[in-house]
C-alpha cells in the first residue's frame, strides 16, 4: 500500500484458522493493538478442532502495511491469517430483509437448495449459523439454521415463498421465513 501519512482510516477483513488453544484470540488481538487497529465486529467459533474466525479491522492508513506483515507473520505459531481490504458497501434508502429459520433431517444438499432458491430469486445470504445436533427423543442428526437476506428491489417474496415450501415438502424440513423491515440509518 505503502500510503503517506493521512490522517486518513482503512479498514480490512482479517480471515484466520489454525488450531484451538487458549490465547488464540489473546494473540491476534495484540498485533492487532499494537499496530494501532481497532477491533470492530468479529465472527469466531470453533469447527473440528480448529478455531476459525472473521474480523474487521480499522487503522490508520499509514499503518496498514505493519499491520498485514505482522499479521501473516503469526503463520509461524500455526496460524493461517489472510488480510482483505474492504470494498465500498453502498447502503440501500430502505433494507428490506428476510429471515429464515430451518429445521429438519440432515442430509445432503440442504443448504445448496435453500441458497439456490434465494439466488435465483436476488436475495443475498448476508449472514448463516447452521449446525447439526441430536434429536431430543431419537437422538436422530437434525439440520438446524438461522439465514438472513437482503431483498434486492426486483426480487418477489411470494416466488421464494413457494420455492421454499417446496423445498421443505422435499427434504422433510420446516422453513419459516420472516421479513424484517428495518429503517433507514442516518
Amino acid at each position: 500500500m505503502n500510503v503517506e501519512s493521512s490522517g486518513m482510516e482503512t479498514s480490512f477483513i482479517v480471515t484466520f484458522i489454525g488450531d484451538d488453544r487458549p490465547g488464540l484470540v489473546e494473540q491476534l488481538s495484540s498485533v492487532i493493538g499494537a499496530a494501532g487497529g481497532n477491533w470492530q465486529e468479529s465472527r469466531l467459533t470453533q469447527l473440528g478442532g480448529k478455531f476459525a474466525g472473521l474480523v474487521l479491522v480499522s487503522l490508520p492508513t499509514e499503518k496498514a502495511d505493519s499491520l498485514e506483515a505482522e499479521l501473516k507473520g503469526l503463520a509461524a505459531s500455526g496460524l493461517s491469517v489472510r488480510v482483505t481490504p474492504t470494498g465500498a458497501h453502498v447502503a440501500l434508502a430502505e433494507a428490506r430483509r428476510i429471515k429464515l429459520s430451518v429445521l429438519g433431517p440432515d442430509r445432503p444438499g440442504i443448504v445448496l437448495e435453500i441458497s439456490r432458491a434465494l439466488a435465483r430469486r436476488h436475495f443475498n445470504v448476508v449472514e448463516m449459523d447452521s449446525e447439526v445436533v441430536s434429536a431430543p427423543m431419537s437422538a436422530e442428526p437434525m439440520f438446524e439454521a438461522m439465514i438472513e437476506a437482503d431483498i434486492a428491489p426486483e426480487a418477489r417474496l411470494e416466488e421464494l415463498s413457494d420455492a421454499l415450501e417446496t423445498i421443505g415438502n422435499d427434504m422433510l424440513l420446516e422453513i419459516d421465513l420472516e421479513e424484517i423491515i428495518s429503517s433507514p440509518k442516518g
